[in-house]
């Protein structure tokens, strides 16, 4: 049997130990934003007939627009970040493996999974997320001359003006997007790799043909060509996250980091602080490794309420 990898979702199995049912519960244990991007008014084919590349291209150069893609850098889409984080250890050479931690553990289960070993040696494969889950750090170029280098932007959308994507053109060099953190559309599962032309080549191959659902290349495509939508967003959610800053360091939290999606505090017992907030129905994230971290995502704005009677 695989073993069940640390995440934050799992919203079924704290419901069957504290009871409720889905929609009594507020889920702040991932890092997903709360008022997603209105769904357009879907084309009836969107469902009923196989992507065609006209699609596919539209979708890539919206992309492209919104992220600003060097010319020199290759792109795939995928059902999320995931599947291409599942594919990637194939399409790299193996060789000395560095990812440093803690972060999120998808990446090192991946190359595991695929047969390579885990080190400190960057001298040959260095994967980083960028920003950093759970503490948000940011990685700086300096850091990232490993010849393949994996960079992991799935939440800098929220601060575009950290990103890494001028990278992308660098050969062995792969910067992975997320869409459905930033637009709240996680179920839609949809993510790109952007990067060296012969590891994006590779991924291609090994994904194979309609890896993105229509309804999400016509999501995906409304969305990234609405940089106003955007904009409104970052700054809500910049907003959000100064408020829930506020709401938990005046109840003796300690602010570590986070981005604005999500915030890690260090608190006494992150356990028991988990079970305290359970009892209301809300569900956060905690940390094997670390027993007095918590981390929070943003409540929806009905939500407020709830989250301050539960501390």
């Amino acid at each position: 049997m695989t073993k069940h990898r640390d995440h934050g979702g799992g919203l079924d199995a704290a419901i069957a130990r504290y009871g409720g049912t889905r929609p009594d519960w507020l889920d702040l244990s991932t890092g997903i934003n709360p008022v997603p991007y209105p769904l357009p008014r879907m084309a009836p084919d969107s469902w009923t007939a196989l992507p065609d590349r006209a699609a596919f291209t539209r979708l890539y150069d919206r992309a492209r627009s919104f992220w600003q893609v060097p010319d020199g850098a290759a792109m795939i889409g995928a059902t999320g970040a995931s599947a291409i984080i599942a594919a990637l250890p194939h399409a790299i050479p193996k060789g000395d493996l560095c990812i440093p931690g803690p972060t999120y553990n998808e990446h090192g289960a991946a190359f595991q999974t695929a047969g390579w070993t885990l080190g400190q040696d960057p001298s040959h494969v260095l994967v980083v997320v960028h920003p950093n889950n759970p503490d948000g750090h940011l990685w700086q170029v300096d850091n990232l001359t490993t010849p393949y280098t994996v960079i992991d932007e799935s939440f800098c959308d929220t601060g575009p003006e950290h990103s890494l994507i001028h990278l992308a053109e660098r050969p062995g060099t792969v910067v992975l997007k997320s869409f459905g953190k930033f637009w709240g559309l996680a179920g839609l599962r949809l993510g790109f790799a952007i990067g060296d032309p012969t590891i994006i080549k590779r991924l291609t191959d090994l994904l194979g043909p309609w890896q993105i659902s229509g309804p999400a290349l016509m999501i995906g495509a409304e969305a990234l060509a609405d940089p106003q939508w955007a904009d409104e967003t970052r700054a809500r959610l910049m907003t959000d996250a100064t408020r829930l800053d506020q709401l938990l360091t005046a109840r003796g939290a300690e602010h570590l980091g986070g981005t604005p999606l999500f915030r890690l505090y260090k608190v006494k017992n992150a356990a028991a602080a988990q079970d305290q907030l359970a009892r209301h129905h809300i569900w956060s994230r905690i940390f094997p490794y670390a027993d007095d971290w918590l981390r929070l995502g943003l409540p929806p704005q009905d939500g407020w309420n709830r989250l301050e009677a539960a501390l």
